[in-house]
């Protein structure tokens, strides 16, 4: 009877379980809530909200604010469940929850007890991309790794776990991704030698499902030699070491500090992995497999059914980590699901996501002159690998020299800073780095929670161009064409937001939240809010009024000078000094700006 009683309550519980994120996926479908940060598993970061369109969107005004009174770089975005706002800052990791119907009244607020000690381990500034929900849980992953489940209507604690070790220079920085009855989290870490994971989560209490690595041998990368396909190729056994010297890979890098999206109808889940470690490529040889890969896993049980390795044995930091965009397109008079990415080494792929079927890989940005192009002839052994440029190559110029001029710079021609997707123009909107750089490696040893870089860069804008250092793009996924491009003076490190109104909103590390029409790039709207914006437009509605809402707090990468005090130009990995004019425009802060149509 016992047995029969367990098992009985597992059905339930699972049956309950699936019903739960059925409910998540419904949520999702509707526009006046934002239940997830990249509005839908798709990642398009799309809504179907118009009431603010592009013949109105100029009247708009601040409807409130609210300061987080959290300074440093402000990432991700709010979610609206309901009347309720769910509201995140990064370190010490504040969750507000506020009532949408009350005045925007604080509901409650959980603030967790963190060593400060982790703050010097987080590579690129203290952010963190924001809560998920599910299940009636609001699911934080902490700086130190603690990944939390609140009770979303009282913020009591249900369970919490720890991810990693920051002693070891394991951090997050990520959002968390509920999948049917599991969170997916990733890891960050990759200047410290961490080796980067995949893990699933059992939503109902926090047990281990499985955790998914990105290098080491098949049973830690759950690869299957026959059936993991690498360009319609299996991937052969081993094959997550055999490309690294010695015990290399449990040092190797490939974190998974980026963004996540799945195919409900395939069941699986996309991402990417970062770079290989240390920055001196001439310490590791090999292809430093999976690192720098887009993987696609069973929810389920972890295991890959493909991956594709973009830049193998990466010798300039492009991690891989940038969000997979997955859309239902025609090609040649057949619609397909595809995945778009947009990755830091200045290329846009499109792939099937079905089968990893490579079928674009463009330049996004005209300055990167890394690589002349990818191969994109089948029946090469240089099949899907970009040709490098030996001029541009850290490796090929050695330890102790400085490369100059490569583009683009370590931080991409696009770092984690979603894009956005319209079906209504089939177009990409994609917010870009213009920046290149001098790139010295130089030998380092490891020693645990120590950095383990081993290179010296500087960063400038991309010659020969406009004199800023980023645009605002509009890209062609399937032709991999730029339709349009709008300059901006600094990098555009704020997420976009594609509305059925042909708007297109993004903000600026100045700190204006901009407003352009989606199928030409005329500027709309502009506001100046009171810090740089490095988070994510979102948008929702309540009392049948829509209402778009950002983070403005200047930091991240890009931002880490003002955000850590640093004056050193070689300091933050060479973004200080390329991004010193921007303390001339902006300071720190820590503001939600939400704005409405006039009544």
């Amino acid at each position: 009877m016992k047995k029969l009683f367990a098992l009985t309550s597992g059905i339930a519980l699972c049956a309950g379980m699936a019903a739960a994120n059925e409910d998540l996926s419904k949520m999702m479908e509707d526009p006046g809530q934002w239940v997830i940060q990249t509005g839908d598993y798709k990642n398009q970061r799309y809504s179907k909200l118009d009431q603010i369109n592009k013949d109105n969107v100029g009247d708009m005004q601040v409807a409130w604010t609210f300061s987080t009174g959290v300074l440093r770089g402000h990432e991700g975005s709010p979610l609206v469940i309901g009347d309720t706002m769910y509201l995140h800052t990064p370190f010490p990791n504040i969750v507000y929850a506020l009532d949408l119907a009350n005045d925007g009244k604080i509901k409650w607020k959980y603030e967790p007890k963190q060593d400060p000690e982790v703050i010097p381990v987080m590579c690129c500034d203290t952010v963190n991309r924001g809560v998920a929900y599910a299940d009636g849980k609001i699911f934080l992953h902490q700086a130190d790794t603690t990944v939390v489940a609140l009770n979303a209507e009282t913020g009591a604690v249900e369970w919490s776990v720890a991810n990693g070790d920051a002693s070891k220079g394991e951090t997050n920085t990520a959002t968390v991704m509920p999948v049917k009855d599991k969170i997916l989290v990733g890891i960050s870490g990759g200047e410290f030698g961490v080796r980067g994971s995949l893990t699933a989560y059992n939503i109902s209490d926090g047990s281990l499902a499985w955790r998914a690595y990105s290098m080491g041998p098949d049973s830690d990368i759950l690869m299957d030699p026959e059936n993991t396909m690498n360009l319609g190729k299996p991937v052969g056994e081993n094959s997550g070491t055999n490309t690294w010297e010695g015990d290399q890979w449990m040092i190797g890098g490939g974190t998974t500090w980026g963004w996540y999206s799945y195919d409900p109808e395939l069941n699986l889940v996309y991402y990417g992995t970062g770079n290989p470690s240390t920055w001196n490529p001439a310490q590791r040889p090999g292809d430093n497999r999976w690192s720098m890969t887009i993987m696609a896993r069973d929810a389920d049980t972890g295991m890959a059914k493909w991956v594709y390795q973009m830049t193998p044995h990466d010798e300039w930091d492009y991690d891989g980590v940038n969000e997979m965009i997955l859309t239902e397109q025609t090609i040649d008079g057949q619609e397909r699901k595809l995945l778009t990415h947009f990755d830091r080494n200045g290329l846009g792929y499109t792939l099937d996501r079905v089968t990893g079927e490579l079928l674009v890989a463009e330049k996004f940005d005209p300055a990167v002159n890394w690589t002349t192009g990818v191969v994109m002839d089948k029946e090469s052994p240089e099949y899907g690998r970009p040709q490098v440029v030996a001029q541009y190559s850290t490796e090929q110029n050695g330890e102790d020299v400085n490369s100059t001029g490569i583009c683009p710079a370590a931080l991409g021609s696009k770092d984690q800073q979603p894009a956005a997707y319209s079906p209504n123009t089939e177009l990409f909107y994609v917010p870009t780095n213009h920046v290149c750089m001098d790139y010295e490696p130089f030998r380092v040893s490891y020693t645990a929670g120590q950095p383990y870089v081993g290179a010296t860069l500087a960063m400038y804008p991309a010659p020969e161009s406009h004199g800023g250092m980023g645009n605002f793009i509009a890209w062609d996924g399937k032709k991999g064409e730029i339709k349009w491009s709008i300059p901006e003076q600094f990098s555009v490190w704020s997420g976009a937001l594609a509305t059925a109104g042909d708007v297109v909103f993004y903000g600026t590390l100045e700190g204006y939240l901009k407003a352009v029409d989606a199928n030409t790039g005329d500027l709309l709207y502009k506001f100046k809010t009171p810090s740089g914006i490095i988070g994510n437009v979102m948008t929702y509605t309540y009392d049948d009024q829509q209402f778009v809402g950002i983070l403005s707090g200047v930091g991240g990468w890009a931002g880490i000078g003002l955000a850590a005090g640093l004056a050193n130009p070689n300091d933050g990995l060479g973004a200080v000094g390329g991004y010193a004019a921007l303390s001339d425009y902006t300071a720190l802060g820590g503001q939600l700006t939400v704005f409405k149509l006039p009544n």
